[in-house]
C-alpha cells in the first residue's frame, strides 16, 4: 500500500519551520506545500477542516489505487502540538 503526506505550510512560521525540520531530521518523506503556492488546493483543505491553521498536513493511502484513504490533521484538530502531529505521521508510516 503506497502512503503519502502532504504538509502544508508557509515560509513565515516557525511553527512550519520546525514541523518540517523535526520530519527532515528524522528522514520522513512529505511533499511540502506552501499556501500561497498552492492556494486552490489549500482552500480545499481549508474548507475540509474548516481550520486555516498552520502546519497542517494530509495522510494519503493508496493513493494510486481506485479508494485511496485520506485523514486531514490541522492544529487544534487531530494534533495540539509539534510533537503530536510528528508522531501521528510517524507512525503512519510504521503500520
Amino acid at each position: 500500500m503506497d502512503k503519502l503526506v502532504v504538509v502544508y505550510t508557509m515560509k513565515s512560521c516557525p511553527h512550519c519551520v520546525d514541523f518540517k525540520e523535526k520530519l527532515d531530521e528524522s528522514e520522513i518523506d512529505y511533499v511540502d506545500r506552501d499556501i500561497f503556492e498552492f492556494e486552490e488546493e489549500y482552500e480545499l483543505f481549508v474548507k475540509a477542516t474548516d481550520n486555516d491553521f498552520v502546519p497542517a498536513f494530509m495522510l494519503i493511502e493508496d493513493f494510486d489505487g481506485e479508494n485511496p484513504k485520506t485523514s486531514l490533521y490541522a492544529p487544534d484538530q487531530g494534533f495540539d502540538s509539534i510533537e503530536n502531529g510528528y508522531n501521528i505521521i510517524k507512525e503512519f508510516y510504521e503500520r
